[in-house]
């Protein structure tokens, strides 16, 4: 019986870690939930405090797993930008992935025509530091003639 109850302890702990690597990244329907509550908190305090709400890396509303908001103009300009403030006031328009792929006006541009959705690309992830698979869930910011997202690893 004793290694019957080894092998059960193994299990559940193989399991266990498995699970907390993953309570670590965000899901499709998390990244989703966030972008649209951010809208609405955008509607609430305005876009200048929302702006600095997004990128306060220390504001645990706006940063869960590894989650965060951006916001983009649909020019490419960084409005606000929840893992790294260095690229507000920034054109990213011209930012491209590993394939070539400009996914930033890709972003603008279906946010601009159907005021949401899932744009795919690759990127540099943060731990691995390789290229890997990401999407992000864009939603037009009337207000401001922009977008804001929230992107997964896949």
């Amino acid at each position: 019986m004793k290694p019957l109850t080894s092998l059960l302890s193994i299990a559940l702990l193989t399991v266990s870690l498995g699970a907390g690597a993953q309570d670590t990244r965000g899901s499709k329907d998390e990244a989703m939930a966030t972008a649209k509550a951010a809208v609405t908190h955008v509607k609430q305090v305005g876009a200048d405090q929302a702006w600095k709400d997004f990128t306060d890396a220390g504001n645990a509303e706006w940063h869960k797993k590894d989650l965060y908001v951006f916001v983009n103009r649909f020019d490419g300009m960084t409005l606000a930008h929840g893992a790294n403030v260095k690229l507000v006031g920034k054109d990213m328009s011209g930012l491209k992935d590993q394939d070539g792929k400009p996914f930033i006006v890709e972003m603008g541009k279906l946010a601009r025509s159907a005021g949401s959705g899932w744009v795919e690309y690759s990127w540099i992830h943060p731990e691995t530091k390789k290229p890997a698979a990401k999407a992000t869930y864009v939603v037009a910011v009337p207000s401001v003639d922009g977008y804001l997202g929230v992107g997964i690893y896949r």
